[in-house]
């Protein structure tokens, strides 16, 4: 069950990364808040990270509220990062 968890971990960062910026750094807040429903949504995707990914964004809406709020909030401040990076150009 370890190597699930891991491997979910890393598969819940990547499907946040999926809406947030190649460099943001993910929060521990969100590992804690997001793998249980990786594991849960998206478990018959491993080891495909691209796969996984998509399917975590696919099923956002049934993913847990705690989880939506961090997938949400750092979207947002990539988002934020994107603009003002444009803006600057």
């Amino acid at each position: 069950m370890t190597r699930y968890r891991t491997i979910a971990t890393l598969f819940t960062f990547a499907a946040i990364a999926l809406q947030t910026s190649p460099g943001l750094a993910f929060s521990p807040e969100a590992q804690q808040m997001c793998s249980d429903d990786a594991m849960r949504l998206c478990s018959s995707e491993i080891p495909d990270i691209p796969r996984i990914t998509a399917c975590m964004v696919r099923k956002k809406a049934q993913v847990s509220p705690g989880c939506r709020a961090v997938m949400d909030r750092e979207a947002a401040a990539a988002s934020a990062t994107r603009k003002r990076e444009a803006a600057a150009q």
